[in-house]
């Protein structure tokens, strides 16, 4: 029964990409794929969603999409190494949104080759630091880091269009004279405003910090 319900799945998105084959979209959410072998991925897609499916490596057609502008692999299984080839895929370098939440990340990819990025999305991971957030690039509007296990805010400094940044549900703190104080963050946010000419920064929280003792 198990093996007939994963072969109706996989023909279902092939009859996915069929259908959209002529368009620029194309949407295999909740397939339950564990790759992308039997389906079509037609090489003008713009928006490819991935959301809610078993993958856990990239398929090497998705790097040669140049015309590819939203990427989503919410809800699969990719650990690092499984995302790290899209850190040299130039032909994608276009790409303004990538959605990586709720996977089994532990670190911040290597995004540093997507000079146009928007949206950076990697809530619901594991990952323990911000090391890597240097690398995005200072166009980026809305970065989601929220449900991880980050400890401490930085690497932002550079992000001068942010406009909204969530970090809620991880373990944000004032330790070892370093605070991770919300109305001092908030303020050096703030601080790019006049000179950016961009509207106030929104910071989610969802998390009361306690000040140093």
């Amino acid at each position: 029964m198990e093996e007939s319900n994963e072969k109706e799945r996989e023909e279902g998105a092939v009859a996915a990409a069929e259908d959209e084959s002529s368009g620029r979209y194309l949407d295999l959410t909740s397939f339950q794929l564990h790759d992308l072998g039997e389906v079509e991925i037609p090489e003008g897609l713009v928006e490819l969603d991935l959301t809610s499916n078993r993958l856990s490596s990239l398929d090497p057609r998705i790097g040669i999409l140049s015309g590819l502008r939203k990427l989503s692999l919410r809800q699969n299984l990719f650990q690092d190494d499984g995302i790290e080839p899209i850190s040299t895929w130039d032909a994608i370098s276009g790409l303004q949104e990538l959605v990586l939440r709720d996977n089994r990340l532990t670190k911040i990819p290597d995004v540093g080759i997507f000079k146009s990025l928007l949206v950076f999305d990697v809530s619901f991971n594991e990952i323990s630091s911000m090391n890597g957030v240097s690398k995005v690039s200072n166009t980026l509007k809305e970065l989601y880091v929220s449900k991880n296990e980050v400890s401490k805010i930085e690497e932002i400094e550079h992000l001068h269009a942010l406009q909204i940044l969530e970090l809620g549900s991880n373990r944000l703190r004032a330790s070892d004279g370093e605070l991770t104080n919300i109305d001092k963050f908030t303020r050096a946010v703030a601080r790019t405003k006049p000179h950016q000419g961009c509207e106030l920064v929104r910071v989610k929280m969802y998390q009361k910090i306690k000040p140093a003792e």
